[in-house]
Formats: structure tokens, C-alpha cells, sequence
């Protein structure tokens, strides 16, 4: 049982930041997704794939982790790009 650390990215449609300031502990699947023969559903044995703690902070994240033992993996948030230009540039 493994663990991500990540920070809570923009969604492409937002144009706030509200909540991107967060650190979200993820816990990797266990085993794979099945098919129900009933239903037809996918679904597991493992429910802490529906666990997700969220963390002010990648330290806290970090220390929650370590005090509980779990391997982690700490994703790095990409650098953010600024594409700036201006409105006569879309008829050159």
C-alpha cells in the first residue's frame, strides 16, 4: 500500500484559483478493478481507493504519512507558463 502526494491543479475550464493551494494524499490501488457479473459495474475489494485526505501543506501531507508508515510519492506541481499575447497577434 503506497501512497501520492500531490497539490490540487486548475482545471483547464476554471479561471479561479480557489482550492489549488491544497495537498492531497491519494492512496495507489491495491489490486484491479473487475467487472460485477451481475451489474456489469467495475469495482474492487479495496476501499482505500476512496480515501483522499486533503493537507494545508506538503509538509503535513509528508508528516501524516511518515507517522502512519505508509510509502509515499511526492509529485511535483509543473512549473506555470504564461502564454502572453495580444489581441492583434490573431490576425498576423
Amino acid at each position: 500500500m503506497s501512497a501520492r502526494i500531490y497539490q490540487i491543479q486548475k482545471n483547464a475550464l476554471q479561471s479561479g484559483k480557489a482550492l489549488t493551494h491544497k495537498w492531497v494524499l491519494e492512496y495507489a490501488p491495491a489490486e484491479a478493478k473487475k467487472a460485477d457479473p451481475l451489474t456489469g459495474w467495475a469495482g474492487s475489494g479495496d476501499t482505500q481507493q476512496q480515501l483522499k485526505l486533503s493537507f494545508p501543506s506538503q509538509e503535513a501531507a509528508v508528516a501524516y504519512a511518515q507517522k502512519q508508515g505508509v510509502p509515499y510519492t511526492v509529485i511535483a506541481t509543473p512549473p506555470k507558463t504564461l502564454k502572453l499575447q495580444a489581441y492583434a497577434d490573431n490576425f498576423r
